[in-house]
């Protein structure tokens, strides 16, 4: 089943949060789609074509800047960096820019492509930063049917920032990804509290180019769950293809199954109100012993995914 927008709150299809020149635009200033109590982080996405250029005013929040395929030219007080992209998000990581907080960027693509911008609400300033897709770290996580490939290009780690925690997720046909179910609701001992966006993205065959949102065909989808950790209510298992949303605003969250033949892409932006900027969480404790069971497994050798 394929959630109805008007109906759940959590999950938008591709174009239909549109506003403002973008595609996708959730939990930003200049966004339409107030979900209830989502506060804390955003996610712009358009589709240029060669040439074509795209502002965003300066505002109270922090940005990065991730090509999703091709390349593009991003112009941030008067420096402009060339931002190395890719044929599409199962070739291998990005350039991505960091633009700080307040500041005016102009984006132009140079042969046409999608390009995402991620944000969160900010206060503290931190510098502009290109990060090359050659110094984007690159994880290899889980065991198995669990295997996934991750590009930590916005963790804590990886990046100086305010407030988010920002990367993507790859994970081949047939496997589960976001798993075990875990959660990040509450600010305590081990854990921290993280509302999250997934930005999906289908890819039909191994090789084959990513489908747009006109022409993904009934086939090409993944599914998404998000249930309940506490006494409030949520309940999601959504059918996803390439473009489409869904918004975690608490509760368990995983997995994310990605059907056989059909490899599964998906950017994570999060961020929360706690003094720290971490990415502590809480495994469902009827699934988490899955952890255990890694260390006698092999990572899927179609890992990892690269240009």
């Amino acid at each position: 089943m394929r959630n109805d927008p008007t109906e759940d709150p959590w999950v938008h299809r591709y174009g239909s949060t549109g506003s403002a020149g973008w595609a996708v635009n959730v939990g930003t200033p200049d966004s339409t789609v107030r979900a209830p109590g989502w506060t804390h982080t955003g996610l712009r996405v358009a589709d240029l074509t060669a040439g074509a250029t795209i502002q965003l005013d300066p505002q109270q929040e922090e940005r990065i800047i991730i090509p999703l395929s091709g390349s593009f030219d991003a112009v941030v007080e008067e420096d402009t960096f060339t931002l190395a992209g890719r044929r599409s998000v199962f070739h291998g990581p990005s350039d991505v820019l960091y633009t700080g907080v307040r500041t005016a960027v102009r984006i132009s693509s140079i042969e046409g492509g999608r390009v995402a911008v991620a944000s969160a609400p900010a206060e503290a300033s931190y510098p502009v930063r290109h990060v090359s897709k050659d110094d984007v770290p690159v994880e290899l996580r889980g065991a198995g049917v669990a295997s996934r490939q991750v590009h930590n290009f916005g963790t804590p780690a990886a990046l100086e920032a305010d407030r988010f925690i920002v990367c993507e997720v790859l994970t081949p046909a047939g496997n589960w990804s976001s798993y075990p179910p875990h959660k990040h609701d509450e600010e305590k001992d081990g854990e921290t509290a993280l509302e999250e966006i997934y930005y999906f993205e289908m890819q039909a065959e191994a090789g084959a180019p990513v489908p747009s949102a006109q022409d993904g065909g009934p086939d090409v989808m993944g599914y998404q769950r998000v249930y309940a950790s506490d006494d409030r209510p949520i309940d999601v298992t959504a059918e996803v293809r390439s473009g489409d949303v869904v918004l975690v605003p608490y509760g368990w969250h995983g997995p994310a199954m990605t059907p056989p033949g059909h490899d599964m892409y998906y950017l994570n932006v999060m961020a929360g109100p706690g003094p720290v900027r971490q990415w502590l969480i809480s495994d469902d404790p009827h699934h988490g012993w899955i952890r255990q069971t890694w260390d006698d497994q092999d990572i899927d050798p179609r890992l990892p995914f690269s240009s």
